[in-house]
């Protein structure tokens, strides 16, 4: 027996109390934290959030309307929408109002035990619409005496610490091979005048997707790709979808057609705007916000140009909007690529594939490795809080 379960059979014999969030944890609305100008540099002294997977977007220099957080006050950013959520204990300002600031309202739980219970939970939302007040702050957490969540906290910061230090240096090795990559791939797709410059819109068209919403999703039928899908899930190229529609919804919904290049059209940032998705299969539904490019070209040579360093200064040139980024589609089809034979399109294209599934591929190497770490501390996590 070790030492928590002691602890359980000592304090808790009749078995452990379960409790609602919003009983034990109050909000608060990050109107006044938001951040005013998007003018972000790192040599600003104020990290600016987001609740999503991003975390932090950029600092700045305001001063005013900072949350001060620290190690003695830390509080739970939580992504109203999608319920991604992050600890916080530095001082901070946000990007919008997209969310709920957590703080515990009582002395009988640990704050931090209650964020790895958070971790525990399992919810995906569907539809956009906020998610705390009515549905996660009623999720129940096992609450335990202090003695034991106190052992349990301790355990798995100490996991946490070891699982990030590793991930630090594995994370180190994949950043440095991803600037290898991407050095390469800026050498490969650099040209002068010996090739042919064309814009966008003199190789083909552009269409945009229509209404598909992550409500619309079904198990199976017809296949269909959501913008924000392209952000998290897939990389330069598919050939398949993780989602469907209906197959009545999908005679309702613009297609893409193999050989098309699905671009994100909308992003929190100017570097992920234009994301681009070299499709490969068969018909697919497109979702709005998506930009669907029909061309003659390699479609994979393609999607490799929308990487680019030089498309990258591009987009920081002429991207435009507050809460959102957007590029324009005249902006789009204005930019100008070098336009190889086919044959050598095809070339470029099977060197870079090599290095893109080294780096990329999350199930070969350091992906894989930071992905398993991951995975080992949400199985202690599981088996730590299942009383």
């Amino acid at each position: 027996m070790n030492r928590i379960d002691r602890l359980v059979k000592e304090l808790c014999p009749d078995g452990v109390e379960y409790v609602e969030l919003k009983n034990i944890l109050g909000y608060e609305q990050p109107t006044k934290h938001i951040v005013k100008s998007t003018n972000y540099n790192d040599s600003f002294g104020t990290p600016v959030l987001t609740a999503g997977e991003s975390f932090i977007l950029g600092y700045t220099d305001e001063t005013k309307g900072i949350y001060k957080a620290s190690r003695d006050n830390p509080v739970i950013i939580f992504d109203d929408f999608t319920t991604s959520f992050h600890w916080v204990d530095f001082n901070f300002k946000v990007k919008s109002s997209a969310m709920k600031l957590l703080r515990a309202t009582t002395e009988t739980i640990l704050f931090r035990y209650v964020y790895h219970c958070m971790k525990n939970i399992r919810f995906t939302p569907t539809g956009h619409r906020r998610r705390w007040i009515r549905e996660y702050s009623e999720f129940a957490i096992p609450l335990p005496p202090l003695p034991i969540q106190r052992e349990i906290v301790h355990i798995l910061d100490n996991f946490t610490e070891l699982t990030a230090e590793l991930t630090a240096e594995l994370t180190a090795e994949l950043t440095a091979r991803k600037k290898q990559y991407e050095y390469y791939r800026d050498e490969l797709l650099t040209f002068g005048d010996e090739v042919e410059w064309r814009e966008l819109g003199e190789l083909g068209y552009i269409e945009r997707g229509s209404g598909l919403k992550k409500s619309d999703f079904r198990e199976e039928g017809f296949p269909c790709i959501h913008y924000g899908q392209i952000h998290t899930h897939y990389g330069t190229s598919a050939e398949e979808t993780i989602s469907f529609v209906s197959l009545e919804q999908s005679k309702k919904l613009k297609k893409a057609k193999k050989g098309d290049v699905l671009i994100v059209g909308v992003s929190e940032n100017v570097e992920d705007i234009c994301k681009p998705l070299a499709w490969l299969g068969d018909e697919v539904c497109v979702g709005g916000d998506m930009f669907i490019f029909r061309h003659n070209q390699d479609t994979k040579y393609i999607a490799y140009l929308l990487q680019t360093t030089a498309f990258s200064r591009y987009k920081k040139r002429y991207a435009h909007g507050a809460k959102v980024t957007r590029l324009s589609q005249e902006r789009l089809l204005a930019y100008k690529i070098p336009v190889p034979p086919l044959a050598e399109q095809e070339r470029i294209v099977a060197i870079l594939d090599v290095f893109d599934a080294l780096v990329n591929d999350i199930s070969i190497g350091l992906p894989a490795e930071i992905e398993a770490r991951q995975k080992q501390y949400e199985y202690y996590r599981d088996k730590l809080l299942s009383f």
